[in-house]
């Protein structure tokens, strides 16, 4: 569809209409994350390993057994963590399981890790396959550096839920002339593709973005049961926004907005839950000179909105 044209100079591919038979579907989709966690009434609440670099295995399962102690749904490896010597994946791996059968001895419930799947284009689907049967549960992929069909073929191999990282998606969309746009790269082609979850950024979050754009994408992946999951600069203090954005079908993923919560990531996470709470309850989010609660502290934090 956008072969040797796209070095013609400034084109682009404004969109592209597939048929529903086209592609591939999600093993387990937005419907199935549902069941496989038991949430059914609210967004989820993802958070992500930071830092990337200089933790441990152990440290890694420290943190994990924290948020999942605090009622957190999923937790999503760094897209730059690779097999390092320092925390190897499989020990990763492990040590995250272990944590993963305390949370769920103590709480009933079980997150989803969503571990890094890396290595080189002909060995990252048998390394999928090897990391799954080691208990691997769930995959975070870096898909437009792979392309689709090592998306496809990971999908094919797995029967775990897949989520695609937007990283290098600003190298081909990034234009306004030239490439693809947003709402087709990170919307219709995951969409098609097989994968369960899309990253990509929140218009209110720390990278530009276009509201139409995002709104676009999330319509996208909804129509094929995949699940949204804007990111990038998410907090507490953003979530009345988020939710009148995208309602309950959603993964609210945040970084820096649980891991540096100045109570420590576990307060991060029951900021996210007093947040759904209190805007549930049609309260009003306001910043108090005398913190006390995990949200409060996240308002005084990182502000509304």
């Amino acid at each position: 569809m956008f072969g040797k044209y796209s070095m013609a100079g400034p084109l682009a591919l404004d969109d592209l209409e597939l048929p529903d038979s086209f592609g591939r579907t999600p093993k387990v989709g937005l419907s199935g994350l549902r069941d496989r966690l038991g949430v059914h009434d609210r967004p989820f609440v993802m958070a992500i390993f930071k830092p990337a670099l200089g933790l441990s295995a152990q440290d890694h399962a420290d943190i994990l057994r924290d948020v999942g102690m605090a009622g957190l749904d999923l937790i999503k490896d760094d897209e730059i963590m690779a097999d390092l010597p320092a925390a190897p994946t499989a020990e990763r791996l492990a040590a995250c399981s272990r944590s993963l059968d305390e949370v769920q001895a103590a709480t009933g419930r079980r997150p989803l890790y969503a571990l890094n799947l890396t290595g080189g284009g002909g060995s990252v689907v048998d390394r999928a396959r090897q990391l799954e049967d080691a208990g691997a549960e769930c995959f975070l992929l870096n898909g437009l550096a792979y392309g689709w069909h090592t998306v496809e073929q990971v999908r094919d191999a797995v029967d775990v839920p897949i989520f695609l990282h937007p990283a290098f998606a600003g190298a081909i969309a990034g234009a306004p002339d030239h490439g693809l746009p947003y709402r087709l790269l990170l919307g219709t082609l995951p969409a098609f593709s097989g994968v369960d979850a899309v990253l990509y950024p929140a218009h209110y979050g720390s990278l530009p973005f276009d509201p139409a754009e995002e709104a676009a994408i999330r319509d996208a992946l909804r129509a094929r049961n995949v699940a949204p999951v804007p990111s990038a600069g998410i907090h507490p203090g953003v979530v009345p926004r988020a939710l009148s954005d995208y309602g309950q079908d959603v993964i609210l993923n945040a970084g820096t907005g649980i891991m540096d919560h100045p109570g420590g990531p576990a307060d991060g996470v029951r900021a996210f839950f007093e947040a759904l709470d209190r805007h549930g309850a049609g309260e009003p989010f306001t910043v108090v000179d005398d913190p006390s609660t995990p949200l409060d502290v996240a308002l005084a934090t990182w502000g509304i909105g």
